[in-house]
């Protein structure tokens, strides 16, 4: 089992990051508050904690740059119901604090804002994480970063178009929800712009 991937950030997107360690370059999935955390990172060493997916059809990585984001991700696939997909989806709607008060205050209901999770799966998250997940230090939170201006241009919804279809999203509904999105609010930063999208589709 692979603990964490320590070398050089080569490529980020917000679904995924390719670090390059010992020649080897991993590819790995990445949750949207884990993308903020490693935004001007590009070119520099990075350490990811990982957990291994392995299917019948595919081994995949997924990175994330604390261990209790880690440790959440893979309480949250202990859930009947809930598999990789659902919770980097979940993870990426989602801070780990945000999740972590929606799981402690019963939110069933916010919770299954998240395209695809039901309320029944959302309340048996609840039902099954309420006291594992309240254990878990997260210290501060990692996704928070100082805003800055930024400049509107095409590669923002570019960007927010091709992850939301790594997703698993329709291009044509992503582009559509993405412009309603950036009409209203033109300064979002990408990730923001996705975990609005991830809510709406």
């Amino acid at each position: 089992m692979i603990e964490y991937i320590k070398g050089i950030l080569t490529e980020l997107t917000p679904t995924e990051a390719i670090v390059e360690a010992a020649g080897v370059g991993y590819a790995v999935a990445i949750t949207l508050p884990t993308y903020s955390a490693l935004i001007g990172s590009e070119e520099e060493e990075v350490k990811l904690f990982v957990t291994e997916v392995i299917r019948e059809d595919a081994h995949e990585l997924y990175g994330f740059t604390v261990r209790p984001e880690r440790q959440l991700f893979e309480l949250l696939m202990t859930v009947s119901g809930v598999g990789a997909a659902t919770a980097r989806m979940i993870m990426s709607a989602f801070s780990a604090e945000e999740l972590r008060i929606l799981i402690a205050t019963g939110n069933a209901k916010g919770m299954a804002k998240v395209k695809g999770l039901g309320p029944k799966t959302a309340q048996r998250i609840i039902v099954d994480l309420k006291d594992k997940a309240l254990k878990l230090d997260l210290g501060g939170d990692p996704t928070e970063l100082p805003m800055t201006d930024i400049e509107v241009d095409t590669g923002i919804k570019a960007e927010a178009i091709s992850a939301l279809t790594a997703l698993g999203f329709a291009a044509a509904a992503s582009g559509k929800v993405v412009d309603k999105i950036l009409k209203a609010e033109p300064t979002l930063r990408v990730e923001a712009v996705i975990r609005k999208a991830l809510t709406m589709l």
